[in-house]
């Protein structure tokens, strides 16, 4: 409980920092309304349908952002880890493509495939497939070769050798770009919403809040929200990571 008590005691510490900044005038109230105000406007928002509504439409394309990231990127990553020469080969076009922000591609994408939710749900997928990708390639150059030699020795094939023996041990790395991935996703998802002006989402009601004669009280708790659902995937995960690969010693370091 040691480090939850700590958690929520820096959190507090940042509220009352916030109302007090905000209280003494040190902020104006219009622009930054006071951590009292925007908390309970946040509670408020939690028990108003079409506001729920919006957070259902941004966690569901998120989730279908992150699965497709992870059907793609992990099949590649492991079929470029296990072929160097074709890790080679397409190194040049990996390497222009990943560098690219994702929300520069937002008028390419609504004009390739409209301005739907397919759009957020195709630039999130766009995000979130490198980090998974590189750390399975990454896990492939880590695996002791000594493992692959005796696999060899007892006449396992190539596919053997990738299912039983790279892929547990690359098992761990790719579920930490997984995480990485999630969150990438959920600031893409919600990114895109805002700056494409989307029909639903946590994005578009931040836009809506933000055009709507400058509710910032709405607009930070919607920003509040979508920042503590992303605390909640990466905390999922986090645990989820742990009990699934408490043998690797890289995940327990990680998680220490």
């Amino acid at each position: 409980m040691r480090p939850i008590v700590r958690n929520l005691a820096g959190l507090a510490g940042f509220l009352l920092l916030w109302e007090a900044v905000v209280r003494l005038g040190l902020v104006p109230e219009r622009e930054v309304p006071p951590a009292s105000v925007v908390l309970a406007r946040t509670v408020s928002l939690l028990g108003d349908e079409p506001f729920l509504r919006d957070v259902i439409a941004t966690v569901l394309a998120w989730a279908i952002a992150l699965g497709t990231a992870i059907v793609i990127a992990v099949p590649a990553g492991l079929l470029l880890g296990s072929l160097p020469g074709l890790r080679v080969a397409t190194r040049a076009i990996v390497e222009f493509l990943r560098p690219i922000p994702s929300v520069a591609l937002i008028p390419l994408v609504i004009l390739v495939v409209g301005g739907g939710p397919e759009s957020k749900i195709a630039l999130a997928i766009y995000a979130a497939i490198w980090p998974i990708l590189y750390n399975a390639i990454y896990a492939f150059d880590e695996i002791d070769s000594l493992l692959i030699d005796t696999a060899r020795s007892c006449g396992a094939g190539r596919m053997r050798i990738l299912a039983s023996v790279a892929l547990p041990h690359a098992a761990p790395f790719i579920f930490t770009g997984i995480r990485m991935s999630a969150a990438i996703g959920l600031i893409v998802v919600v990114s895109t919403e805002f700056i494409a002006g989307a029909a639903a989402g946590i994005g578009q009601f931040i836009l809506a809040a933000t055009s709507g004669g400058g509710r910032m009280d709405l607009v930070l708790a919607g920003t509040v929200v979508a920042g503590l659902l992303g605390y909640l995937i990466n905390d999922g995960l986090e645990r989820l990571g742990r009990r699934l690969f408490r043998w690797h010693t890289a995940t327990t370091a990680e998680a220490m």
